[in-house]
């Protein structure tokens, strides 16, 4: 997806977060155990301001959270903060430097990408916790979001911070995945220190995985409160491993 395209996107599922969160504060989030919309509403608002910051000094800020007045309402603190990104992302070029934890990528544009798909993922958290319907998620937006995850979370985190995974890789058999949707596939292979993200279908999967863009960007992301919308077929206990490679990677 182009940076257009995608500030495109955030602008609009930022425009139903805001509107949503607004509904039931209160509310537990099931897809973030622990937390309630007013949780959530902080964190997508502390997102935002330190990838400002990252975009402003250059340098990704170590400390986490970013300091926030104590007066301040999540409401309110959510609305400066897309206020500030949104200055800092319509004033760079996306080929602009920027501070990123991912090396691959040290620009202004990994950064609408990202901001892009935190919002999407986070107004569907929102909306589930509101019990509110789940608002259209584009296709285009949703086969970039299952690349990203795959390649930029898992495959880059795996190769980095290889600690965190090996009780999870180690332990369980190699398997090879096929994700299916419209107009994208990738293949997915896992063993020992190893997530290897590739384009196109393997030959003979141990799992398939398949469903149509949206559907499948919630799979991947352990949002799918209805898996009605996803095939799987192939070793549950493979699968688990997946489920739970990408929760480590995400969290």
């Amino acid at each position: 997806m182009d940076a257009d395209r995608l500030l495109e996107c955030l602008s609009q599922d930022y425009q139903r977060l805001q509107e949503v969160v607004a509904l039931d504060p209160k509310a537990p989030v099931p897809t973030c155990p622990g937390w309630t919309v007013t949780d959530l509403t902080r964190h997508v608002a502390e997102v935002y301001l330190h990838k400002t910051e990252a975009m402003r000094t250059g340098v990704e800020p170590e400390a986490w959270p970013p300091p926030t007045p104590a007066d301040e309402s999540p409401a309110a603190l959510l609305e400066r903060a897309y206020a500030d990104l949104r200055v800092e992302l319509d004033s760079r070029r996306p080929s602009d430097p920027a501070g990123t934890w991912y090396t691959p990528d040290q620009t202004v544009g990994f950064w609408i990408r990202r901001m892009a798909h935190e919002t999407v993922i986070h107004r569907v958290d929102a909306e589930l916790a509101t019990r509110r319907s789940v608002a259209a998620i584009p296709d285009d937006l949703a086969v970039d979001g299952i690349d990203e995850l795959l390649r930029v979370f898992v495959a880059y985190s795996v190769a980095e911070w290889g600690d965190y995974f090996t009780d999870l890789l180690d332990d369980a058999p190699p398997a090879t995945f096929a994700l299916q949707t419209a107009g994208a596939a990738w293949q997915v292979s896992t063993g020992p220190g190893l997530f290897a993200v590739t384009d196109g279908e393997p030959s003979d999967p141990d799992v398939t995985i398949a469903g149509a863009p949206p559907h499948l960007l919630r799979w991947v992301w352990n949002r799918d409160t209805d898996p009605s919308g996803v095939t799987v077929d192939g070793s549950p206990d493979s699968v688990q491993t997946l489920r739970r490679v990408v929760a480590t990677a995400t969290q």
